[in-house]
């Protein structure tokens, strides 16, 4: 039984930290969105320069961000786990 338990909280982990992973690569690119192939995640705006970035893969990561009009520098405002 503990076996299994340790498996499930490494598969959880490494979802985890997978989501994230994508999170960073949006948000990194965030300016640059058209250059982009292949976008592992959901973006929308939610106002002048604010956005709201959620992963596609789960567990489901929502951050927001803001753009700086004058420098195009990213900064991440919050950020949360989506539960179903």
């Amino acid at each position: 039984m503990r076996i299994v338990e340790i498996k499930t909280i490494e598969l959880a982990q490494r979802n985890f930290i997978s989501a994230e992973n994508a999170i960073r690569e949006c948000e990194k690119n965030l300016t640059t969105l058209a250059e982009l192939q292949d976008n592992a995640c959901f973006i929308q705006s939610t106002g002048k320069n604010y956005w709201l970035i959620s992963s596609k893969e789960k567990p489901v990561i929502q951050i927001s961000v803001v753009i700086d009009e004058k420098t195009s520098v990213v900064t991440r405002i919050n950020w949360r786990q989506v539960f179903e």
